[in-house]
């Protein structure tokens, strides 16, 4: 077996996959497993912007692990990349140097470790795109796999579209024959001989912790920065004091900072109003720019969306949370939106009873679904028809989906640009001796049954 390690740093926090191969099947596909996984404890390395060194540590307990996860003879030979996403992009854009600090302490920890570390670095939103869509088409085969007889088969099935939604930001990835009117929303991808034209478009500010503060932003604005403001999207008998450092303390709402010291603290009271809610988060979205024949939001150009859909990360929580908390199920845009209005209209001490573990995030299942629900419908316009084709799910088989496989695939050149050749392997060899054994017994047994047959018979007589 070969194993590789990829640590996915997120804006809210850094999940580390330790995959493996066999090592005799170099280039084949569906044979990259998850061997492990472990969960940094901590915010995502962004947040130790002021302390570079705290990130570099934050990563021990998990790198300690793959120490045990993968075998001691292993190490040395065993790649090792870091890919960081939205959280650090936004860092970048607010600090350069204090983004170059946080990789560079990160990078310094990794080396001390006897992986073969091949690098530290930010992903764009675009690669992040692309990679998760490799991920999970990879892990279900779509582009090629291994027949019964050892040769290589190209299946004939569609590629699936991969929807991630995030801490920082949401991207949506689909293959599509359809002209892509903005040249940089494009990607051509020749994985196994198979050209694919690929359109793919991250949207920064739009994952699951900026829409949030985005939101606070919002509803101040709305009350004129009162010292209590009401939330919509909070359930009834929940409150908190939030200072406005903590609110604009991102480039995502920066730009709407107000006047007042950023030590000033506004109390927001949870109302429990779906309809305003749905309201202020629509607000989030610019549904009527548009340069193109066809736009998303805020003026990005999007083709229409075509075939399967695989929604995961936060897409996956929040549905999840509906079908196994809520106990509602989710086929169409219509049972995404009277669940959201749902758990907007459930007060905090019921919420509370129902999912007791999950306090921490449970404030804001209503604002989140009322978004998903949004961006699924008004922003990437899926509808009856083509909503039931999103599968919310949070593994492929026994592997988490995400762009990690898929950066670790491209930069261990497991998925060629031209297809391996079909040649006759060993496996192919025993199955022809197995098959011609097969035949010579079964009409050995076939003749000797007729003349045990026939002997019978003449005895008979």
């Amino acid at each position: 077996l070969q194993y590789g390690i990829v640590l996915d740093a997120g804006s809210s926090h850094t999940a580390m996959f330790v995959y493996k191969w066999p090592a005799d099947k170099e280039n084949n596909t569906g044979v990259v497993s998850e061997h492990g996984m472990c969960d940094v404890e901590g915010p995502g390395i962004s947040s130790y912007s002021s302390n570079p060194l705290a990130a570099g540590t934050s990563l021990e307990q998990c790198l300690n692990q793959a120490l045990r996860d993968v075998p001691k003879e292993k190490h040395t030979g065993t790649p090792l990349y870091l890919g960081a996403t939205a959280g650090m992009r936004l860092l970048h854009i607010a600090d350069p140097q204090a983004s170059d600090a946080v990789l560079r302490a990160v990078a310094a920890t990794l080396k001390t470790y006897p992986f073969d570390f091949r690098g530290a670095k930010i992903l764009s939103g675009e690669e992040e795109g692309v990679f998760g869509w490799v991920t999970a088409n990879y892990l279900l085969e779509n582009f090629i796999k291994r027949g019964w007889l050892g040769e290589w088969i190209q299946p004939q099935k569609k590629t699936v579209g991969a929807m991630d939604f995030g801490g920082a930001s949401t991207q949506i990835t689909f293959e599509t024959q359809d002209t892509i009117e903005n040249a940089r929303n494009e990607v051509m991808l020749k994985l196994y001989g198979q050209a694919y034209k690929v359109y793919t478009h991250s949207f920064l500010c739009y994952g699951r912790d900026q829409v949030l503060k985005r939101l606070l932003s919002k509803l101040l604005q709305a009350e004129s920065y009162r010292a209590t403001v009401p939330h919509p999207c909070w359930p009834t008998g929940y409150n908190k004091s939030l200072s406005l450092s903590s609110i604009y303390d991102s480039p995502c709402t920066e730009k709407e900072r107000p006047s007042l010291a950023l030590n000033t603290t506004i109390t927001f009271v949870g109302t429990g109003n779906g309809n305003l809610c749905a309201l202020h988060v629509s607000k989030l979205f610019d549904f009527t720019t548009c340069s193109f024949s066809h736009c998303s939001f805020d003026g990005i150009f999007q083709p229409k969306v075509s075939g399967n859909f695989i929604a995961f990360s936060a897409f996956f929580y929040t549905v999840d949370f509906i079908q196994t908390v809520m106990g509602r199920s989710v086929h169409l845009p219509s049972d995404l939106k009277d669940a959201a209005e749902t758990i907007c209209a459930t007060s905090w001490s019921e919420l509370l009873q129902k999912a007791p573990k999950l306090e921490k995030r449970l404030p804001d299942y209503c604002a989140v679904s009322v978004f998903v629900y949004l961006l699924t419908t008004k922003g990437y316009n899926f509808n009856n028809h083509s909503f039931p084709n999103i599968a919310f799910q949070k593994k492929a088989g026994e592997t988490s989906i995400g762009w990690a496989l898929g950066y670790m695939l491209n930069l261990t050149n497991m998925i060629p640009a031209e297809k391996p050749f079909s040649h006759k392997s060993m496996l192919y060899n025993y199955w022809v001796i197995l098959i011609l054994l097969f035949v010579v017994i079964t009409l050995t047994s076939l003749v000797t049954a007729v003349c045990l047959l026939r002997h019978s018979k003449s005895s008979m007589i």
